[in-house]
């Protein structure tokens, strides 16, 4: 079974983040949701409370097969553990996956260099390196970074991640139960 990593901080996009963890665990992918904060306790961008299991201290890279960063904020900027945590898994050619504006995290540790990318609207330029397409488009993945633009393609982001994770059939069938 896959193993899916979710990073919330204060202020991260809550519908990213919700979509990402249910389309995922209605694929049979296990979730866990990992703190940046102090405590278990994060509050979304429009004052929702999720808690997540466990904070970063506690954190394993190496037991997921992804690594999911909502936006809504760059605030992951300002945490160098996440920061270097981050650089470490991209450099063992690990999956990552950035929605919003959570590519920039990936663009200022130039991890997008050379890859297509996309990010919420008006942050392209903060994308160092990257190719972002012209046509408009709502999710990429090229080679083991997957983005996407925001809160209306967290479903589609999500989707993508989970085909990825466990095949078409799978994200085919999740989408379908869905009434995608």
């Amino acid at each position: 079974m896959s193993k899916a990593a979710v990073f919330l901080i204060n202020g991260f996009e809550e519908l990213e983040a919700v979509t990402i963890i249910d389309v995922l665990r209605r694929g049979g992918v296990t979730v866990d949701l990992v703190s940046l904060e102090p405590g278990l306790e994060t509050l979304s961008k429009h004052k929702i409370i999720i808690n997540a299991e466990m904070t970063l201290s506690s954190f394993v890279p190496e037991n997921y097969d992804i690594l999911i960063i909502p936006g809504g904020t760059i605030a992951y900027l300002d945490n160098s553990d996440f920061m270097s945590m981050i650089a470490s898994r991209a450099k063992d050619n690990q999956r990552l996956a950035a929605i919003c504006a959570a590519p920039v995290i990936l663009g200022r540790l130039g991890i997008l260099k050379g890859l297509k990318a996309v990010c919420f609207p008006g942050l392209e330029n903060e994308l160092t390196g990257a190719i972002t397409p012209q046509e408009p488009v709502k999710v990429v993945t090229d080679g083991l970074v997957t983005t996407s633009k925001g809160p209306a393609t967290a479903l589609p982001f999500a989707l993508e991640i989970l085909s990825i994770l466990d095949g078409q059939e799978t994200s085919t069938r999740v989408a379908r139960d869905m009434l995608v």
